[in-house]
């Protein structure tokens, strides 16, 4: 369909909205949008505020906030529909709590085209476990979020949707593949998202648009109906994962979805609840860290980060240690890119089947395909066995490493994107987590005039200029752990809001 009429269609389902949401005092509907996910919780639970006027509150903000940022690419109405029923979930841990979802996860009756032009019309058979989880829950789902085309991208753009705008900085991109969350969430349209991470997708918009961020241990969450461009790709592995304003709505989110219900819909997912007890743990940590990973120069601001957040923990009585990623020369070219184009792009060109951009994409895989070599995508296992040894080692709890950033000027992504710094972490399939700790300042710009990079090429040109122009634009730091210790990486993610929350604040440019 010619993009005029997707935009038209989305315009009637706006207009339909309004027709359902009543008109709130100002005082009101700022107030419940101040309020932290804990507190909103709390309140809806205790019946001090009503499912409705959280829904209509933010509904109302979300509308507001797209006509400026283009970040929602539908309303759900059936959550108007939820409103009459949801007193059967009162025991939810999210009763009531409104919460978007990127656009690739399936909701009934709604179209995930990943911003491909072929999934149009193709609406979904039914929710994916996820959204049915989070219903159970008492959660209300209301709003679908932006992407770009393909999900494989850290910029927001489409042909169907157009591109979403950062809300820090209108003229810089909110980052992605989940960048239409990241913006919504940060302009006050949403206290809770779903996105979806390959290689930062989840992590770099929370960076870019400064919230949190977290990417699950691949397989602890259920990724039934939650669709990609590169569906059966087994090496650089995917994996759904909650966005948020503060750390504790994460673990929420965690904790919420990982319960006997999803074990029932999701049987290939490990019963695993929510470790409570380790992500209140207050002992003390090794954290290893590292402020460049010695394949990809990382802005002024990513590193100055890492060190202050690095003083930070050795204060509060924390033992920092040295570490250092392992043959990232080795690793980003045989094993992640051909890990992840394994098939010499077929599948990706597939989905660009209508798409204008399809013969330049065939000449690029028509001259890459040389490069695979299925063969060596066993080696990422060894990688992977290399890395938990190397952590044995030097006996660390945790990892405290630069997130990229600051925002991007829009059609930079595809260019030079320092993939080293997250998605080595999909590949190793280790949990991650982004939490905003600073803004750039004057210093920072001054310095990044004398960028360099490591290997002064033209990618290291392309980020030089892709990061400029950033001063009082968000910077995030990023905390990792091994496998399937997600609530260890929730709870140095925490310590590190907690501690940064103590020091005098550098406001953040507000929406």
């Amino acid at each position: 369909r010619p993009r005029v009429m997707i935009i038209g269609a989305l315009k009637d389902n706006i207009d339909t909205v309004m027709c359902y949401v009543p008109k709130h005092s100002t005082a009101d509907s700022a107030s419940i949008l101040a309020l932290p996910l804990a507190e909103l919780r709390e309140k809806l639970q205790t019946g001090s505020l009503s499912p409705e006027d959280v829904l209509y509150t933010y509904m109302e903000q979300t509308l507001a906030v797209n006509a400026k940022l283009n970040c929602c690419t539908e309303i759900i109405m059936e959550s108007f529909d939820q409103l009459k029923t949801i007193g059967s979930n009162k025991d939810g841990l999210l009763y009531g709590v409104p919460i978007s979802l990127k656009e690739n996860i399936s909701y009934k009756n709604y179209t995930s085209t990943c911003g491909m032009v072929k999934n149009l019309d193709k609406p979904a058979q039914k929710d994916s476990v996820l959204v049915e989880v989070l219903k159970k829950q008492g959660a209300i789902p209301f709003a679908k979020t932006n992407v770009p085309q393909a999900l494989l991208s850290y910029d927001c753009s489409n042909p169907i949707y157009g591109e979403t705008k950062n809300p820090c900085n209108p003229k810089k991109s909110p980052g992605g593949s989940s960048g239409g969350e990241g913006a919504l969430i940060t302009a006050g349209g949403s206290v809770l998202g779903l996105g979806t991470d390959i290689g930062g997708s989840v992590r770099i918009p929370a960076s870019f648009c400064g919230i949190c961020g977290f990417k699950p241990t691949a397989g602890r969450l259920s990724s039934l109906g939650v669709n990609s461009s590169l569906q059966g790709q087994k090496s650089v592995l995917t994996t759904p994962g909650p966005m948020a304003r503060d750390v504790d709505s994460l673990a929420l989110f965690m904790q919420a979805v990982l319960c006997d219900h999803m074990f029932e819909l999701d049987p290939t997912v490990p019963p695993l609840p929510f470790n409570m007890q380790t992500y209140k743990s207050s002992r003390p940590l090794r954290i290893g860290y590292y402020d460049n990973d010695g394949y990809s120069q990382p802005s002024p601001s990513m590193a100055r980060a890492v060190r202050e957040v690095k003083a930070l923990l050795e204060d509060a009585g924390h033992t920092l240690v040295p570490y250092l990623p392992l043959k990232l020369d080795h690793t980003m070219t045989e094993l992640l890119l051909r890990g992840l184009f394994a098939d010499g792009g077929v599948t990706l060109l597939e989905q660009h089947k209508w798409s204008s951009e399809n013969k330049v994409l065939q000449k690029v895989s028509s001259q890459h395909c040389e490069m695979l070599n299925p063969f060596l995508l066993c080696l990422y296992q060894e990688y992977t066995n290399e890395t938990i040894s190397y952590w044995r080692k030097i006996n660390i709890d945790v990892l405290l490493c630069p997130m990229i950033g600051p925002a991007y000027w829009p059609r930079y992504a595809g260019k030079s994107t320092p993939l080293s710094y997250s998605m080595i972490y999909n590949l190793l399939n280790f949990s991650a987590g982004t939490v905003t700790v600073s803004t750039v300042t004057e210093e920072d710009e001054e310095e990044l005039k004398h960028f360099k990079g490591i290997y002064q090429d033209f990618q290291d040109r392309l980020f030089k200029e892709a990061v400029t122009g950033g001063v009082g634009l968000p910077v995030s730091v990023q905390c990792v752990s091994l496998p399937w210790q997600d609530e260890m990486c929730l709870r140095l993610m925490k310590e590190v809001e907690e501690l940064v929350a103590r020091q005098p604040v550098r406001a953040l440019i507000s929406f």
